[in-house]
């Protein structure tokens, strides 16, 4: 039975298991013609061939675009330089790639003219927030269908069976038991033992790194280049922001680099634990703090932190296409000029250890940080400092206010002369 009258839909294909029965099942409940647009951004599964599976799968018409300089330019490096990172460890892999997804989804809903989108996100995680966020941001008059809330497909037996009942070429097998999610930036590892936060990740379920344990037993040293806060060469290379990334991921997979494992708060309520591999993000991420650290004030970069901590938040909910995050944006463009040197870093079984940095528009001045005698810093002026700086907590001790952990004295007036 028909849902509702749609001429044409959009779909964001990935050419596997649900994206691939999501076809004919759109076809046969709402009567439409479905576009396949697929995005590469980087993801290491094959693309080759998709453009058959997707016409085999009954699409009219199948989109490809190649987004990988795009997602590193303009996503990537714009959350680089504002430092995100979401509850500590979780630098945004899948969370940033889904409004840069959902975009060009709209673009090419525009040029085939069709009046509805779709997506394969189910309904207990984020990325159906990211991705009809950005719809509602860019053309909130597309007709938005979201089979996995639609449907009464529960599970992956039912996905296969449904699968080979209507003769629908997929790979899929029901002894696959990880939900991975890769692109340029890193690769995420959901479900299966996963599940539960006790068990340990086994060594085979990685695929973008080498065990810390069997890397090189030689540290290998690499050195970055930053101009204004976005990275442009490695070892005195210029090369291009996507060839960067994923030359940094090659070399911090084979020395161990980036690997996460979190516990998160989800978007819709829940936790889920999840196992990332960032080899790349890893090292950009470190380098470019060591390089902030010898180019901003402190209160500049204090406030940053605050920054960052938002900024990742909104990219988390899908919150890209939103005038905070241009604010943010603003803030965060004003901050990175200075942002521009080298930093030289060494990579030795699952570390990054900081060898060198520096920049023409550094703030140390080793002529000031010295404990020697110098004509810019007088040392006896410290003394004042002191007495302005911890006149709270001397009046908080003389009116005989509670410290934690300690029992002051009750305070004798008389001794202190008061005019």
């Amino acid at each position: 039975m028909s849902k509702g009258k749609i001429n044409k839909v959009v779909l964001a294909y990935s050419g596997g298991l649900d994206t691939s029965i999501i076809v004919p099942w759109l076809k046969e409940n709402y009567g439409c013609a479905v576009v396949c647009f697929t995005a590469n951004v980087g993801q290491e599964e094959e693309l080759d061939g998709l453009e058959e599976k997707a016409l085999a799968s009954g699409a009219s018409q199948f989109v490809m675009r190649d987004l990988r300089e795009e997602f590193a330019r303009d996503y990537l490096f714009r959350m680089l330089r504002a430092g995100a990172v979401y509850e500590r460890k979780y630098l945004l892999g899948t969370s940033i790639a889904r409004p840069l997804i959902a975009k060009h989804l709209v673009e090419v809903a525009h040029q085939v003219g069709a009046d509805a989108v779709a997506h394969g996100a189910t309904g207990k995680g984020n990325d159906q927030v990211r991705f009809e966020l950005t719809f509602m941001a860019l053309d909130p008059l597309l007709k938005v269908i979201a089979p996995w809330r639609e449907w009464d497909i529960t599970s992956r037996e039912d996905a296969i069976a449904y699968a080979q009942s209507r003769h629908i070429p997929v790979k899929a097998s029901l002894k696959s038991i990880f939900s991975r999610d890769g692109n340029l930036w890193h690769l995420s590892h959901e479900g299966g033992p996963l599940e539960d936060p006790w068990q340990e990740p086994q060594e085979d379920m990685f695929q973008l790194t080498t065990s810390p344990y069997n890397a090189p037993d030689q540290p290998q040293e690499i050195e970055l280049g930053f101009q204004s806060g976005v990275p442009i060469t490695l070892n005195g290379k210029k090369l291009s922001p996507a060839e960067l990334v994923m030359e940094l991921n090659r070399l911090g997979g084979k020395h161990g680099i980036g690997r996460v494992d979190l516990v998160e708060n989800r978007l819709v309520g829940m936790k889920s634990r999840g196992v990332y591999e960032t080899p790349g993000g890893t090292i950009l991420l470190t380098a470019h703090r060591e390089l902030e650290s010898l180019t901003l004030d402190k209160e500049t970069l204090h406030f940053k932190d605050l920054v960052a901590l938002k900024y990742a938040e909104l990219v988390y909910n899908g919150m890209w296409f939103s005038p905070l995050r241009e604010a943010l944006d603003g803030f965060v463009d004003s901050t990175q000029g200075p942002v521009t040197g080298e930093v030289r870093l060494k990579l030795y079984k699952g570390n990054i250890l900081v060898a060198g940095r520096k920049s023409p528009f550094s703030l140390y001045r080793e002529d000031f940080a010295t404990f020697g005698q110098e004509n810019v810093y007088d040392q006896s002026d410290a003394e004042g400092f002191i007495h302005l700086y911890g006149l709270p907590l001397k009046v908080r001790a003389l009116n005989g206010l509670p410290v934690s952990g300690y029992d002051m004295p009750q305070p004798d007036y008389s001794k202190f002369k008061r005019d």
